[in-house]
């Protein structure tokens, strides 16, 4: 997933193994991993999201360009969605749960990015990608750095449950620990940190109402 969004917080207990057993490999590139946000089961209503607009990107610490990052919302046959686990490099207590995706490289679109990161994150490749659902502005620190993103995160349907990471960075290798399958009640329902910031509400509303007419303005979140 090269330089993608790491996200920070603490270890949960109850899922963190993937739906099979222990956590499979995933894959990514070097960039961080997540964003910032909150355990996924501690606010259980629909999360707050306006539909026009663009994102707030007042008050970001880094002063600088934001990254420009597409992200998968990947749904299987049960509407189960793939988080990846990661963890600050050096620290696997650090660790959180986020959505696959990373930076655009060269002149490539987001949505050739977000099915080149899902492929080198995860190894899956027969993926129906469609709309943007969210977008999202966040600045986080992580493996030495602050980031700043902008990110676009599009639904995606699949078939295809088995992972298996194909092109993980240097970085990537020292702060991915696998991947899972979570249910919307299971997400509800962990004390692990997920992002971005309540994303069971989030998937509970896609499964309910569908996708939005237009994209979702998440809350700019700064850790």
């Amino acid at each position: 997933m090269s330089a993608e969004e790491a996200a920070r917080g603490p270890a949960g207990t109850g899922a963190g193994t993937p739906a099979g057993g222990a956590d499979t490999p995933a894959g990514g590139a070097d960039a961080p991993l997540g964003g910032a946000g909150v355990p996924a089961g501690g606010a259980a209503g629909v999360p707050a999201g306006r539909s026009a607009g663009l994102p707030d990107v007042s008050g970001l610490p880094g002063g600088g360009p934001l990254r420009r990052v597409a992200r998968v919302v990947l749904l299987d046959p049960r509407d189960r969605i793939l988080l990846l686990h990661g963890h600050e490099p050096g620290d696997p207590a650090d660790d959180w749960w986020f959505t696959p995706g990373g930076g655009l490289e060269g002149d490539e679109s987001r949505e050739q990015a977000a099915l080149r990161e899902l492929a080198e994150e995860t190894g899956i490749t027969d993926v129906d990608l469609g709309p943007v659902l969210w977008r999202r502005v966040c600045s986080f620190p992580f493996a030495g750095r602050r980031w700043d993103q902008d990110e676009w995160y599009y639904l995606a349907h699949t078939t295809q449950t088995v992972t298996r990471a194909t092109e993980l960075t240097h970085l990537e290798q020292r702060s991915v620990l696998g991947a899972r399958w979570w249910t919307c009640r299971e997400l509800s329902e962990a004390r692990e940190t997920v992002y971005p910031t309540r994303l069971a509400g989030l998937l509970r509303r896609l499964l309910d109402e569908g996708p939005p007419a237009s994209p979702l303005i998440l809350d700019t979140e700064i850790v």
